[in-house]
């Protein structure tokens, strides 16, 4: 597929801004929206939109999807080919203080778009996952075929209805439809709200840093570009259904409806401890650490499996913790002039 009308929703977030540059540099014609939320500073928002504004064969209209009129609205005018849906209410422990801005934007929210997807047929709708969802699993690296029966936060419940509900509509109205478990993404232009980015804040203005669990945690940190390509393999291959799908016993991640799901990872899970050390290093500062107890809602380790991804689609993350990093803290001084 070359040249397509893209629907990207949360247009403004960390990974829509990488995603729409990719979109629209190969030719694609993106539409952006978002709410513009003050979940963190809109500044950094509006920042990344006026990067995308620049370039040509993007438009962008200030949308929340709770508004279903609004969304109808804008797939009848835009008409587009393919969405990619990355509009969410993000962070896990935001989730614990306001609940209500969950269940509006991840199951209202997507429970509209999908009718519009519904109403307006597309060729592939992509549509963002976490890997939260594995929630109280202890078993890695974390597989599609894995359960996902014990999620230890609303965000994560949301994100597996998500799911089911993407599923539903797949198979009811052969929406082909794949969903993307995502896992830790970082990188230039990242959120305020994830650790790296607030553990170099606090570093470099000389302030302590909270280290839960005592340190003993693992993320697989995967680097934005090596999503990005993995985000634009998967709208360019939509999914048909499983022709060896028998459901007895189903296989979870497959079905007979054109719906798939996958992790996408980097497959190299890095200590939460070695982690500090690198940003240490990239800062040239100490960092004062505060060891805490495990945060509610928080998980020891995340590692995926990401085999389906490269057999499928070529998947194949490349760039290692200290280059992105080393890469972020490069544009973390020049964004913020340190």
């Amino acid at each position: 597929m070359r040249g397509m009308n893209v629907l990207l929703t949360g247009a403004a977030g960390f990974i829509g801004l990488h995603t729409a540059q990719a979109l629209l540099a190969r030719g694609d014609v993106v539409f952006g929206c978002d709410n513009l939320n003050d979940y963190y500073d809109p500044a950094l928002k509006e920042a990344r939109l006026a990067l995308l504004r620049e370039q040509a064969g993007f438009r962008f209209v200030r949308l929340d999807l709770v508004d279903a009129s609004a969304l109808e609205t804008v797939f009848r005018d835009f008409v587009p080919d393919a969405v990619i849906h990355l509009a969410a209410q993000a962070g896990v422990r935001y989730s614990l203080t306001h609940p209500r801005a969950y269940i509006d934007s991840n199951l209202v929210g997507f429970a509209n778009l999908l009718e519009c997807c519904r109403h307006h047929p597309v060729r592939h709708l992509v549509f963002a996952s976490s890997s939260s969802v594995y929630g109280a699993n202890t078993k890695v690296p974390f597989a599609v075929t894995d359960p996902t029966d014990h999620p230890v936060s609303l965000y994560a419940a949301t994100k597996k209805a998500n799911e089911a509900m993407a599923h539903a509509y797949s198979d009811l109205y052969r929406i082909p439809t794949t969903g993307l478990r995502f896992f830790t993404v970082y990188g230039p232009w990242g959120r305020p709200d994830m650790a790296y980015y607030a553990f170099t804040k606090a570093i470099l203005e000389g302030r302590p840093i909270d280290v839960f669990n005592g340190g003993d945690m693992e993320r697989d940190f995967t680097y934005i570009d090596d999503i990005v390509d993995g985000i634009v393999r998967v709208l360019d291959r939509p999914p048909q259904p499983d022709a060896t799908w028998s459901g007895d016993p189903p296989v979870l991640g497959r079905s007979r409806a054109p719906y798939r799901l996958y992790n996408i990872g980097n497959h190299a899970p890095v200590k939460l401890l070695r982690f500090i050390e690198l940003l240490e290093q990239l800062t040239g500062r100490r960092a004062d650490k505060r060891f805490k107890p495990m945060a509610a809602g928080d998980v020891h380790r995340t590692y995926a499996d990401v085999d389906d991804l490269m057999r499928d689609v070529g998947f194949c993350p490349h760039t290692p913790i200290e280059t992105g990093l080393s890469r972020f803290v490069e544009w973390y001084r020049q964004y913020h002039r340190i």
